[in-house]
């Protein structure tokens, strides 16, 4: 992929940071997505590109803006003739979660951020927008710790490869009841559980940095995000694994009771899936040969802090990592407003 996509790919998780932010703490979780969506969207269709979403905010009926399969970019626009040729073309495709944690923003708690995932043509996984079984460890561990093996199988893997005390580690897991299970293991197992309300994605990037004291994400999320999860775990060279969920008994939340375990198995073998107990490494989910995860705060996290305004503009900071420079980047920004700002602070 182009370098300028790169660069540009930060602006667009920065403003639909920025526009998401503007609703913390109002309790207002839809207009805080919305926000996010469109400001993530119009920067896109500035970008010269030909992308196609594919893992969105949902179906075209369901969702008006960044639904799967729409395409963005400048040479997507109807005057694309003005900008494009055939041979300048870049096709990619993008995952995104214009603001993963909702929630987070609408009550003003820690861990929201703005993310996507983009590769060349067929090289994201199209996940159905159903759960996840999920499990992220750090780059040590990968290839150890399986998702087919017991929480406490795989917590005596984690603590020879990270060479730490079973008691020293840290597994995250979503605060959910179907989890009440695996909690209850992982506690008598010795390891220490850190629950959270929303926002696995960022709790599967920290698993691949160092000094974040997390060691593990485990249990079940949404399914496309655990494609975005796997796009910057493949990054940074980390474990993940996920599995689809389709019987509703397995999920015990109360839309499930409007799914069928045959009907979620018809969709599958529809979408080409066949094996709906199949598990995918990060390698699968995000298979192209040049992926990028781009993430940034909405509010603050373990990773990034999140938008911070003063007189005349705002602060972001953002991260993103890359399967084609092999880095992962921490850029910190000044947006300023167009009056003159009275102070910009650097700190």
């Amino acid at each position: 992929m182009d370098n300028t996509i790169s660069l540009e790919i930060i602006e667009v998780v920065e403003q639909a940071a920025i526009a998401s932010s503007r609703w913390m703490g109002l309790g207002k979780k839809d207009e805080a997505d919305e926000a996010a969506v469109e400001a993530m969207r119009e920067r896109m269709n500035k970008i010269h590109m030909r992308g196609r979403i594919v893992i969105g905010e949902g179906e075209r009926d369901e969702a008006p803006m960044l639904y799967i399969g729409e395409e963005v970019g400048i040479c997507t626009q109807p005057n694309a003739a003005e900008f494009c040729t055939i041979e300048e073309l870049q096709e990619i495709d993008i995952a995104v979660d214009p603001c993963e944690g909702t929630n987070l923003v609408a009550y003003g708690q820690n861990g929201s951020m703005a993310v996507l995932a983009i590769s060349e043509r067929n090289g994201l996984f199209r996940a159905p927008d159903f759960y996840m079984d999920k499990l992220a460890a750090p780059p040590a561990a990968k290839g150890h710790v399986d998702i087919r093996k017991t929480p406490t199988e795989n917590l005596k893997i984690l603590s020879e490869c990270l060479n730490r005390s079973i008691e020293e580690l840290v597994v995250v897991v979503m605060d959910r009841p179907r989890h009440k299970g695996l909690i209850s293991e992982i506690r008598a197992a010795g390891a220490r559980v850190r629950l959270i309300s929303d926002g696995d994605v960022s709790a599967a990037i920290c698993c691949g940095f160092a000094g974040t004291n997390i060691h593990a994400l485990m249990g079940i999320g949404a399914a496309p995000e655990g494609v975005i999860s796997a796009a910057a775990m493949r990054c940074l060279g980390g474990h993940f694994q996920g599995r689809l969920v389709y019987d509703p008994a397995e999920v015990n939340t109360p839309e499930s009771e409007k799914w069928t375990r045959e009907g979620n198995l018809a969709r599958l073998k529809e979408m080409g899936i066949e094996d709906g107990d199949k598990v995918y490494d990060a390698h699968e989910l995000a298979c192209g040969k040049d992926v990028l995860f781009a993430g940034c705060g909405i509010t603050p996290g373990t990773l990034m802090e999140g938008v911070r305004f003063f007189g005349g503009g705002c602060r972001t900071q953002s991260l993103v990592i890359s399967t084609q420079s092999k880095t992962a980047r921490f850029v910190d920004t000044i947006h300023l407003s167009g009056e003159s700002p009275k102070t910009i602070n650097l700190r």
